[in-house]
């Protein structure tokens, strides 16, 4: 599966953004989609995820309340409005897919899942 990012940008802080992730190449429906930011020099962080097919969805304890997830299958995309931002949410933010059913067929919670496929990353900065 191949993953595209795009939304990222410069915003004030207060600001709001919306990322989007558009998925091509397999079932959308097969995988949860999370979104992760990475910042020079330290660990990548889980942000959020999202399994469309049965409502799982995740958030760090970092931006709940401000960011909600979406996703609209029949555009083969996910959403990740971004809303009250502070400078430290400026990152790289990428998108990631993974299969949400396991090899046992066990369906994962979107927290669960192995993500394998990921986008090329879009950056947002937030700065006055």
């Amino acid at each position: 599966v191949q993953l595209v990012e795009s939304g990222g940008g410069l915003v004030r802080p207060g600001g709001s953004l919306r990322l989007s992730c558009t998925a091509s190449g397999d079932d959308f429906d097969a995988y949860a989609i999370g979104w992760f930011r990475r910042v020079p020099g330290k660990a990548r962080e889980a942000v959020s995820c999202i399994s469309s097919a049965d409502g799982s969805i995740n958030y760090a304890d970092s931006v709940k309340d401000r960011f909600t997830i979406t996703s609209h299958s029949a555009k083969n995309t996910v959403y990740l409005q971004m809303n009250s931002l502070k400078p430290e949410d400026t990152a790289v933010y990428y998108c990631a897919a993974g299969a949400r059913i396991n090899e046992y067929d066990i369906v994962l919670p979107c927290a669960r899942v192995p993500f394998r496929f990921w986008g090329q990353g879009t950056p947002v900065t937030v700065s006055s």
